[in-house]
């Protein structure tokens, strides 16, 4: 049985990425030091024989669980409340933590997948977003230990490509939802979730112009491990995400009409580097990759208004 590493696999992401794995026949350990990922997120999974769990920080700590075949690294704080919650151990993970996984990488002749982000790209001058674009990042300021942190385990990959061929390849992740997102971590489907829910006025910050695009989480699972087993992705970078572009107050909307929410909208300050425009041109993983999104908006967002119903 080939043997994945998964960090950052009590996630969000990873906690999915986990339970693919695992039905593609792999053996798995995740690794997570819970500071935002939850047990409960891999708790279906702890009796399976093909699963083990350590809670270890990966910027610290040694893996003691043997060699791998596979690594898919996860592990950081994503949202802009926890980054900033923990800005030190987000430049932690996606540096040194970064570091301790292509050494094991190169110690153990696994392939290794990074999961960088669309962050790299701050507020971005080109629209939508390719590979090429080198970004508008501010690094110095509060999103900066996040954004700045990935594009840094980007350099890391880099020079590990090209001073000992590391088997290696990048995915930006955009804009993910679904199931097991926190419902405090302050992304904009959980927050207008939670709110319309609770039958509240959903807050819209800044003038809700601001666009996003919006990835299904099962979606992107299968985007990752695409980029992972497909032929000819050594040293290849692949922006994985929706490419179709809403306005935030048309998310709110719809989410809005999903729930029957009738409180309207209250306004706030548009945080600090908060980008105008974030959108994937994904022409790259269409055509490398054979991928693209299925599952539409108003799907997605039926599963996650269903999941988030249970814990109300």
């Amino acid at each position: 049985m080939k043997k994945c590493l998964v960090t950052g696999g009590a996630g969000f992401i990873g906690s999915h990425l986990c339970d693919f794995l695992i039905e593609k026949g792999f053996g798995v350990v995740c690794a997570d030091n819970l500071i935002t990922g939850s047990l409960d997120n891999i708790s279906h999974l702890r009796k399976n024989k093909s699963f083990s769990f350590v809670n270890i920080d990966v910027s610290k700590d040694e893996i003691r669980e043997g060699s791998f075949d596979y690594i898919f690294h996860l592990a950081s704080p994503a949202s802009p409340v926890h980054y900033q919650n923990f800005p030190e151990e987000t430049a932690t993970v996606n540096s040194l933590g970064t570091m301790k996984m292509l050494k094991l990488a190169k110690k153990t002749g696994s392939k290794i997948l990074i999961a960088s982000t669309s962050e790299v790209y701050g507020d971005p001058l080109k629209h939508p977003q390719s590979e090429d674009y080198w970004g508008n990042v501010n690094s110095f300021g509060p999103r900066s230990c996040y954004d700045e942190s990935k594009r840094f385990a980007e350099t890391l990959s880099y020079i590990y490509l090209k001073k000992y061929d590391l088997d290696i390849r990048i995915v930006r992740i955009f804009n993910t939802y679904g199931p097991r997102m926190q419902k405090n971590d302050g992304r904009v489907v959980s927050n207008f979730i939670i709110q319309a829910l609770k039958n509240e006025p959903l807050t819209i910050y800044g003038d809700g112009k601001q666009t996003r695009s919006f990835c299904f989480v099962s979606d992107l699972v299968k985007g990752i491990h695409e980029a992972m087993f497909r032929s000819s992705t050594k040293g290849e970078i692949f922006n994985l995400g929706n490419p179709e572009e809403y306005r935030v107050l048309e998310l709110a909307e719809k989410i809005c009409k999903i729930t029957g929410n009738k409180k309207d909208f209250v306004y706030g300050d548009l945080p600090e580097d908060d980008p105008m425009q974030r959108c994937p041109d994904i022409s790259k993983a269409k055509n490398s990759l054979g991928w693209e999104p299925e599952v539409s908006v108003d799907e997605g967002l039926l599963k996650t208004i269903s999941f988030y119903k249970k814990d109300l």
